[in-house]
């Protein structure tokens, strides 16, 4: 029954007027039928089922389940109508709204996890469903692999979204005034619409006036053929006409910018930010159904309390001395921590950490560039683990290197040996000043080992594949996650595909990084309890960064290095697998989840260290998480366990 509200009616319906019950059962089974997963039951499961179903109506109102009051004794199949499900906080707001129609369910986590309703359900108008008894519904997900696979998916999804829910709570619960466009808003929502036009013969003058006519920073530049040729801005007329002395006549073909960025009018504010970033620019052109409907700005998208990422990364970019850029990673946590309270995935949060930390070593190395001469040859600085993945948070060390073209003679040898080892020891002193810690193994570019031409950076890679000892694999498993950051990408990509060709050929290396992997163990005890440290500094505490994240970061590497694929970020080579069929979509969605709930987890606990003005670190104290937490991270450590068995069975490895 349901809880009443004001007035409200529920029935069973075992049989409805002017009908038996046994046509009833068949109109009931005829709708199970087009309800998955319910349409792969065989014939005699809807026979046995048939018996036991009833229907149930709800006023418009009816409260069905009450958050943390009702006991679940049934899977609810919406017939028609539709419902409304909702927490309530402690001053009576509802929150995590959802509306689930026709042929939707609710019902299943309580009866899975064995507890009572862990939200509201109400009915948003007058809704009819079936009612599959809990005994006959876990039954099912028990004997029947597809309801397994189906619910079991379906609650994993849910049970990640409260425990980050959980998470969120845990920080302040006021939001940032703007915030909420950045994470929750599409651009359509923020472009302004109708973007006005000129010719590219149009004179700057014209374009001028049309800007100041209607109040704009831009003009998509438009052939007579209707082609979107490029975009000028305000900015251009400043930097490439007034300042360069240049007549008003100019056409505007001669100024504007081009190829126009673009960005679909339903992807996420984020997105627009982040391309922004990537591309170092200020306007976008948004597209709906394949035309430009609208132009969407940095400024047009959000103020974080007063300070957005968009001029975070343009005080970095204004620096002129390299002094000035010491205190800017200080700022980044606070932006990371507006991004956390509105929500947003781990995986977003780090994407963002990565562009403004390049942005850093890019100011650093363009500055000391300025100061030291152009380089004898061309160079490319590599970004490598974390950083390579684009997965650093608060608590990384650097690790960097060097690869530069080979030299034509002797003299130019030299000459670039000593520039670069130059250039390599005060960068890496520089990063330091700005907080990025050094590495204890000393992988940096400020050591003449990892300060290399191509040739010797192919030579080591090879000497790692073919005779790998146990320092070796632990340098790969560093190195092999290597991006260009700085300087001529076609150095990185030249030695990206070297690897791949060495990775894909030979096994014996494959095997060596599979039995690594392999030796990766939850981190829980024979009962399920988190094995933390005994005694010392971090006494009940955990490594989550080694113990819970390294295996998933081992795995998608390895995976891609036998594949022959060149993502390094974990996620981007769990799709990677997933789409070239060697995981199924089943283990990829579970490797994803996983992986990025131990993400989130590990950057709040970063974030509340540095709040409280204590060194990041990745020890988390299992006893001060909420048992949603606990459970959904101990779901996540088991999964260690199904790695380690796809491991042992893909590569034939023994796991003794």
């Amino acid at each position: 029954m349901g809880l009443k509200r004001e007035s409200f009616y529920c029935y069973e319906d075992n049989m409805i007027e002017d009908t038996t019950r046994e046509d009833w059962q068949q109109r009931a089974i005829a709708f199970l039928k087009t309800v998955s997963p319910f349409d792969t039951l065989s014939d005699e499961e809807y026979s046995i089922l048939s018996k036991t179903l009833t229907e149930k109506v709800f006023r418009e109102g009816t409260i069905i389940f009450g958050q943390g009051r009702t006991a679940i004794e049934g899977l609810y199949l919406i017939k028609s109508g539709s419902v409304k499900l909702y927490l309530k906080d402690e001053h009576g707001t509802e929150i995590l709204k959802e509306y689930r129609g026709k042929k939707d369910y609710f019902g299943a986590l309580g009866m899975i996890m064995g507890t009572k309703a862990n939200l509201n359900v109400e009915a948003a108008e007058d809704t009819r469903c079936i009612v599959v008894p809990k005994k006959n519904f876990l039954a099912l997900v028990h004997t029947n692999p597809l309801f397994s696979v189906f619910y079991l998916k379906s609650f994993c999804k849910k049970y990640i979204h409260s425990a980050h829910l959980e998470l969120h709570k845990k920080r302040e619960s006021t939001k940032a005034e703007g915030a909420f466009y950045l994470f929750s808003e599409d651009v359509g929502s923020v472009m302004k619409k109708r973007p006005r036009m000129c010719l590219p013969d149009d004179t700057a003058q014209a374009a001028a006036e049309k800007m100041a006519k209607y109040r704009i920073g831009s003009l998509l530049v438009k052939s007579e053929s209707g082609n979107i040729e490029g975009i000028v801005t305000d900015k251009d007329l400043r930097a490439k006409l007034i300042a360069k002395g240049l007549s008003s006549i100019e056409p505007v073909r001669s100024i504007m910018s081009s190829p126009v960025e673009t960005i679909p009018s339903q992807a996420p504010c984020f997105d627009a930010l982040f391309l922004m970033l990537q591309k170092g620019i200020h306007h976008l052109a948004v597209q709906r159904a394949g035309n430009i409907v609208g132009i969407v700005t940095a400024h047009d998208i959000l103020l974080l309390e007063g300070r957005s990422p968009v001029f975070l990364f343009r005080e970095i970019s204004a620096q002129t001395q390299i002094e000035g850029l010491y205190s800017l990673p200080k700022q980044f946590p606070r932006l990371a921590k507006t991004m956390i309270k509105e929500g947003v995935r781990a995986n977003n949060i780090t994407r963002m950490i990565t562009v403004l930390n390049d942005r850093i070593l890019d100011r650093i190395l363009g500055l000391l560039i300025d100061e030291m001469g152009l380089p004898p040859v061309p160079f490319c600085w590599l970004v490598m683990g974390s950083e390579g993945r684009k997965e650093q948070t608060f608590s990384t060390d650097q690790d960097n290197a060097i690869i530069y073209e080979d030299a034509d003679d002797v003299r130019q040898k030299e000459a670039a040996r000593k520039y670069f080892l130059a250039l390599g020891k005060k960068t890496v002193a520089h990063l330091a000043e700005c907080g990025y810690t050094l590495c204890k193994g000393d992988i940096m570019a400020s050591n003449p080992k990892w300060t290399q031409p191509l040739s010797e950076w192919r030579k080591i890679f090879d000497h790692w594949i073919f005779s790998p000892d146990p320092e070796d694999i632990l340098n790969s498993t560093i190195f092999f996650d290597f991006r260009p950051a700085f300087g001529k990408a076609k150095l990185a990509n030249e030695l990206r595909s070297h690897l791949v060709k060495r990775t894909t050929r030979e096994k014996v290396f494959i095997h060596h990084l599979a039995r690594h992997c392999a030796e990766a163990r939850p981190p829980l005890s024979m009962f399920k309890n988190f094995v933390v440290e005994k005694n010392g500094e971090h006494k009940g505490c955990l490594d989550i960064k080694t113990k819970g994240l390294a295996p998933f970061v081992n795995f998608a590497r390895l995976m891609c290095l036998d594949r022959g694929l060149v993502e390094t970020n974990t996620l981007e080579r769990i799709e990677s697998l997933r789409q070239h069929e060697a995981i199924s979509d089943e283990f990829a969605f579970k490797l994803r989840e996983a992986y990025e709930f131990q993400m989130h987890v590990r950057l709040l606990h970063q974030l509340e260290r540095v709040e409280n003005g204590k060194q990041p670190n990745n020890y988390i104290n299992p006893s001060e998480l909420s048992d949603m937490e606990k459970y959904t991270l101990k779901k996540a450590f088991l999964l260690i366990s199904e790695i380690q068995s796809f491991v042992g069975t893909y590569f034939h490895v023994d796991l003794g």
